[in-house]
């Protein structure tokens, strides 16, 4: 098992792995409407944390900067410190990313659409899901997983850019607004999504879900103040 390292005592600064700068194909031509269409995106090198944000480092947060909990801090489905948070609101996961760069000293941040997919692909074209095209049943010990909420942070394997639970777990939210039809307007360089919307973007795969992983390309989203069991986030720096 993997074990999430941090830096410090207070801040418990997270694990981050560099992605490197460069084009690949965003979308999905065979995907739901919201992947389509593929296209040619461009983004600049950034830092993504290697794992999900934990229990253990959110509660730092929450002691040092009086934030309120979330409704299932207590709940012994998601309380085990090295299970993502959940039960955040997009402004939680905000809040959480200003205070981290406020002790830092580093601008940390909700990654964006584009940068999220860049390294969940690990710098491979046109595979499904992080680790190839094999079907989610096909993982490891996947029948098995997943039975009353997500597991702890980092128990297989990364991908090629180490990364742990790309596409599985939680939804992480994201820094952009979303629209459904934003890839046919998208910036080619660094794109940012859409000036403004009722959702915010959020990607990867989650623990409720009938089929439990989710492909590098889909797309989901909600409102920005909900906080549901299966939302969680995992942080970005500089780009």
């Amino acid at each position: 098992m993997a074990t999430p390292e941090f830096r410090g005592t207070l801040l418990a600064e997270p694990a981050m792995r560099c992605i490197p700068e460069g084009y690949f194909l965003m979308g999905c031509d065979a995907g739901r409407d919201d992947e389509k269409p593929a296209h040619r995106v461009w983004v600049d090198s950034f830092e993504l944390a290697a794992f999900q944000t934990t229990n253990a480092e959110y509660s730092r947060f929450l002691q040092h900067a009086s934030h309120p909990p979330p409704a299932l801090w207590n709940d012994d489905d998601f309380s085990d410190p090295a299970q993502p948070v959940v039960a955040v609101s997009w402004f939680d996961a905000v809040a959480y990313c200003q205070w981290l760069s406020r002790g830092s000293g580093k601008h940390y941040r909700l990654p964006t659409e584009a940068e999220w997919e860049r390294a969940a692909r690990g710098g491979v074209e046109g595979e499904a899901f992080p680790w190839g095209n094999c079907s989610p049943e096909e993982i490891p010990e996947y029948a098995s997983r997943w039975k009353s909420g997500p597991e702890p942070v980092g128990l297989y394997a990364p991908n090629a850019y180490g990364l742990y639970n790309l596409g599985d777990n939680v939804h992480e939210w994201c820094a952009d607004w979303y629209d459904a039809a934003y890839y046919a307007v998208s910036a080619e360089r660094n794109p940012q999504g859409p000036p403004a919307s009722s959702r915010r973007a959020s990607r990867g795969g989650s623990w409720r879900h009938h089929i439990k992983v989710t492909r590098t390309a889909a797309r989901s989203s909600i409102p920005p103040e909900l906080k549901y069991a299966d939302y969680g986030f995992r942080v970005a720096a500089g780009g």
